[in-house]
């Protein structure tokens, strides 16, 4: 290609853990970016040349300080161009965390783009994501929920696990 298309690739990752008073209700680990209006998944864009797991793992770790394995992609949501050139989000599976990884997020400082870190029940997502955020999350929910999604490829080659 001589002049090859100018797209944006951003990494999310859908965060889980148990509710700690016992029910039977998830909270998705959410940020609350500066620069936006409304709660966001984790994450950002990958730079140049970059892995797009690894740069889902570098915006997560950054955010909340968790570092976990990312291989497998939960939801695509294609942007069209408006404010910034057209982009892709892949939001991978950030799985179910231990208690331990809970107190990790507690204890973490995010850097200063990052208002705070916030574990959201399911069923009040709506209430703390713009639109398209929400419904980004709700199909990662869903594939989640349902054990869909697809591996990672480079070059054909699945992502290792680890």
């Amino acid at each position: 290609m001589t002049k090859p298309p100018v797209r944006r690739s951003g990494q999310q990752v859908f965060v889980l853990r148990e509710d700690p008073d016992g029910s039977d209700e998830f909270f998705v680990l959410l940020v609350d970016p500066v620069y936006r209006d409304g709660l966001t998944l984790p994450g950002g864009s990958a730079e140049q040349d970059e892995l797009p797991h690894l740069a889902a793992r570098r915006h997560l770790e950054t955010e909340t300080g968790l570092a976990l394995s990312l291989r497998t992609i939960l939801t695509i949501d294609y942007v069209p161009a408006a404010r910034f050139p057209e982009g892709v989000n892949f939001v991978y599976a950030g799985g179910m965390v231990t208690p331990q990884q809970v107190e990790t997020v507690r204890r973490h400082q995010p850097p200063e783009e990052i208002r705070g870190l916030h574990w959201v029940p399911q069923s009040k997502l709506r209430d703390v994501m713009a639109d398209d955020q929400h419904r980004r999350a709700e199909d990662a929910w869903d594939a989640w929920e349902h054990g869909a999604g697809l591996p990672l490829l480079i070059r054909g080659v699945p992502v290792p696990v680890g």
